[in-house]
């Protein structure tokens, strides 16, 4: 189905990771909505570790269809950032289907429980650092052969623990910051094709990472049955602006901002989107 040939991101195509649920639907949707036809990719399966239910391969569809409302066209595939050579199979008849990439959007990523940086147990820190810095910098090596020679937009997903240390947080702070170090890198070495590279480091975004049976037990652990608005009493202080969750799509709006040619001359910035959470003393 043929979409409308205006809107901000016209005529382009974005590649989208962990696209299946949560803020990588939102970003695609989002920029569908502004013209772009979508290759949007999930590992479909839980991942050892993140202590939550992961997406399903209707997610993912689901994901399509909202695509395909928006009139854009959408090409989705099961596979796991961890796995390069499977990442670049899919990308690969992606781009035979859609046509070459010009927005990327390293979106794949996990949480975990809170503990102690001492209690952390090897698997978990090494599934964090797999997902979240191995699995954005495949994201980009697979993309980057597809991206078109009229420049492009590098968009890599980090955290408001990417900005600042996170208690109990160790592995994943520790893995947001090092999202930040591999994009001031890429930003240097891309600038001269035109590629802009850039951090989003959102704040707590209401998404299935979050708003899940055990998010809330690990943050309300003195309550049987805690609801999610009994963890936003504990989470909710991060926040300097009084508003304890931030929905994804204020996040998209920025992911639509930094592929738009509106940012053309931003590169190597690190984007928070965290209601005053990096700001607040």
């Amino acid at each position: 189905m043929a979409g409308s040939t205006t809107g901000r991101v016209a005529g382009k195509v974005a590649f989208i990771t962990g696209a299946a649920r949560g803020q990588g639907r939102e970003h695609a949707v989002r920029l569908a909505e502004e013209g772009a036809d979508i290759i949007a990719v999930d590992v479909c399966e839980d991942i050892d570790t993140a202590g939550y239910p992961g997406p399903s391969e209707s997610d993912l569809a689901d994901t399509a269809a909202l695509v395909e409302k928006s009139g854009r066209r959408a090409f989705t595939a099961t596979t796991d950032v961890r796995d390069l050579d499977g990442l670049r199979a899919a990308l690969e008849t992606g781009v035979a289907e859609i046509g070459p990439i010009d927005i990327v959007v390293a979106n794949a990523g996990i949480s975990a429980s809170p503990a102690p940086a001492a209690k952390i147990e090897p698997s978990a820190w090494q599934t964090m650092f797999d997902v979240n810095v191995t699995g954005v910098w495949h994201t980009v090596k697979a993309a980057l052969p597809h991206m078109t020679n009229r420049g492009g937009s590098i968009i890599l997903i980090s955290s408001m623990l990417g900005l600042r240390g996170g208690g109990y947080m160790a592995h994943y702070a520790s893995a947001k910051h090092a999202v930040v170090g591999l994009m001031h890198s890429l930003a240097n070495e891309l600038a001269p094709q035109w590629i802009r590279v850039n951090t989003i480091h959102p704040g707590n975004i209401l998404t299935p990472m979050i708003d899940n049976d055990h998010f809330r037990r690990t943050v309300r652990p003195d309550l049987p049955e805690p609801t999610m608005d009994d963890a936003v009493q504990v989470i909710g202080h991060f926040h300097l602006l009084p508003e304890p969750v931030i929905e994804a799509r204020a996040v998209s709006n920025a992911v639509l901002f930094l592929a738009s040619d509106e940012s053309q001359y931003i590169t190597g910035a690190a984007l928070p989107v965290d209601a005053g959470a990096v700001a607040k003393f």
